[in-house]
């Protein structure tokens, strides 16, 4: 897969997959898109409306694993425990995720090079309270015993990967999810938003990061 690595305004790193002629976030800010969307409006939201004593959030795209990177820092700086799954049928090089810019520190290094070194298809603790289990099943295949509170739907835009945001796929998220469980993406698409509505979902229309108009929480209420 032809990709290489892009400096995005936020001076954090993603990658161009020259094949789609798509970035894996938004050249305005990898970094931050990821904590708006994602950990923001996902994560912290849930937290905020509820409590458990384990979070148990589904990723749809480990990509660079920004989000999985960053879910672990907030769960170490939290004391908060987070079973984390994500999906990922096209895992990145190792030449290109050790030249990643996401971490400031040896160990935060330590924790990202772990993240995407860990075994695949086993849950591997990444830290104290991080628990992380990767798998390259796509979202149309996958199987699951546990429910989830949140999940992070970061797959490549519906121009580019249209069958990933099928309704099909979005009522199998719906029926993965806990009840009060939140849907979080950055795609504000009106058909999206539609196929959201018609899977079950409460659709809100929040403000986009890093400067985007808009973004979406899906709420199974």
């Amino acid at each position: 897969m032809p990709i290489k690595i892009i400096t995005t305004e936020d001076g954090s790193h993603s990658l161009f997959d020259e094949e789609l002629n798509e970035t894996f976030h938004s050249t305005r800010g990898a970094r931050g898109e990821s904590l708006h969307v994602f950990i923001k409006e996902g994560l912290e939201h849930w937290r905020s409306q509820n409590e458990a004593e384990e979070i148990r959030i589904l990723e749809v795209g480990l990509g660079t694993g920004l989000n999985a990177f960053l879910t672990a820092q907030f769960a170490d700086q939290h004391n908060q425990n987070i079973n984390f799954t994500s999906l990922e049928p096209y895992p990145i090089e190792k030449e290109i995720y050790e030249d990643l810019n996401y971490h400031h520190t040896p160990s935060e290094l330590q924790s990202f090079m772990y993240i995407h070194e860990t075994t695949w298809e086993k849950p591997v603790g990444i830290n104290t309270h991080f628990e992380l289990l990767k798998t390259t099943s796509r979202l149309e295949d996958f199987e699951s015993t546990i429910f989830f509170h949140v999940i992070y739907f970061d797959a490549f835009a519906p121009s580019k990967q249209p069958e990933v945001w099928s309704l099909e796929n979005l009522k199998k998220c719906y029926s993965l999810l806990e009840q009060g469980g939140v849907l979080t993406t950055y795609c504000a698409q009106g058909q999206f938003k539609r196929n959201l509505a018609e899977a079950g979902f409460e659709v809100e229309t929040l403000q986009g990061a890093m400067g985007k108009k808009e973004m979406v929480r899906g709420l199974k209420n």
